[in-house]
């Protein structure tokens, strides 16, 4: 049995909404990073959270964005690209998480998504001893800057086989990584996954990697 709860989780000067499940016997927790113009509610982020809760692991959904925020950024398009932003919010998440009484058991893992792959990865360089997996889907890890090569957790980058420019961007970003790292290539897939059952691939990779690294 799962318990949910929904809730603000103060992070980097602000409370953000978001919902935190843990299976009973929880064996890690994944933070949730989502992309451009995505939110906790995305369909594609519970599609791969639900996955992980079956493979035993809890997980974070927040929205990155307080809700005045997100408002701009449906004018602007500017902040779901300040990774910077971004980054410091889960660096928050994951101090709260290594604290906190419900998780501080618990090894951190992060999911990311687009611009929320660059972020993740940032929050891994800062946090070497809390976070202890990464997974990437169709993430932007060049955004990362020079935190690439700081990352010290596991980390698994998920790729659409026909999201050609990402995939660039993924073989390159693979190449400098110093930390163990694998390179998936979901054949046919777009840079969504909305073609049938490569979401459901990606939900697959990413426990199988959680289960691996989360111990």
């Amino acid at each position: 049995m799962s318990i949910v709860k929904e809730r603000r989780f103060p992070t980097a000067g602000c409370e953000l909404d978001g919902d935190l499940t843990l299976p009973d016997g929880a064996t890690g927790v994944v933070l949730f990073a989502h992309g451009s113009g995505s939110s906790q509610h995305s369909p594609r982020n519970r599609t791969v959270a639900d996955t992980l809760h079956r493979h035993g692991l809890g997980t974070l959904l927040v929205d990155l964005l307080t809700s005045d925020e997100d408002v701009q950024d449906v004018r602007t398009r500017e902040m779901r690209f300040d990774i910077g932003l971004l980054a410091d919010r889960l660096i928050g998440l994951t101090d709260w998480l290594s604290t906190s009484g419900e998780t501080a058991h618990l090894p951190v893992g992060i999911f990311g998504a687009s611009t929320g792959g660059a972020a993740a990865l940032v929050c891994a360089a800062a946090r070497p001893e809390a976070v202890r997996a990464v997974v990437s889907r169709g993430g932007r890890p060049d955004l990362a800057g020079p935190a690439l090569v700081q990352v010290d957790a596991p980390t698994l980058l998920i790729v659409g086989g026909d999201d050609e420019v990402v995939l660039e961007l993924n073989q390159q970003a693979r190449a400098v990584l110093a930390a163990v790292a694998e390179l998936r290539v979901i054949p046919g897939a777009t840079h969504l996954f909305e073609e049938p059952g490569a979401l459901d691939v990606v939900a697959e990779e990413a426990g199988t990697w959680f289960t691996k690294h989360l111990r």
